[in-house]
């Protein structure tokens, strides 16, 4: 059993928070990353699909898992299960200090996690209390007007690494 930290960077301007829309533990997000085997090494060709809110019976035989792959070079199964409650808002303080937050917990059984796509939906609020919802950070960054505080509000900079832990 590895487990992975996912952490997310990114530079926020006049923003007070960045998480996934309905927080971090949110059972309707869904990430997205590649896997790489733990037997052969082979990296799957396009991005796989966890959500906290859907499980799979373990073909292990105990409980069950968020997924349940088998690694199409080697045949070899894998899992990768979601331990919530460990994720947290990437902050401007974060930000300012050049820091990572936390996102999310993975328990991977065979696959090493990769290259985690930022897309679905993100929410941000301004320092001035505007929420901003439905922002989708896919190609890379997003910038608005806060009408409320009258001053642009921007994220930029996208970055996230797995970690193990």
């Amino acid at each position: 059993m590895v487990n992975y930290l996912l952490t997310i960077t990114a530079e926020l301007e006049n923003l007070r928070y960045l998480q996934p829309q309905g927080g971090c533990d949110d059972p309707n997000f869904s990430f997205y990353f590649k896997l790489k085997c733990g037997n052969c090494g082979e990296v799957t060709q396009k991005e796989t699909c966890v959500t906290l809110g859907e499980t799979v019976p373990s073909t292990r035989g105990k409980g069950d898992v968020h997924l349940n792959q088998k690694c199409k070079f080697c045949s070899r199964d894998g899992t990768v299960t979601v331990i919530q409650g460990k994720g947290q808002p990437f902050t401007q303080e974060h930000s300012e200090n050049g820091k990572s937050a936390p996102l999310m917990l993975f328990d991977c059984r065979g696959f090493e996690p990769l290259d985690f796509l930022f897309s679905g939906n993100w929410e941000a609020e301004s320092i001035e209390g505007t929420k901003f919802v439905d922002i989708d950070l896919s190609g890379g960054d997003f910038s608005e007007y806060d009408e409320n505080g009258q001053f642009p509000v921007m994220i930029s900079n996208l970055g996230a690494v797995f970690k193990v832990v």
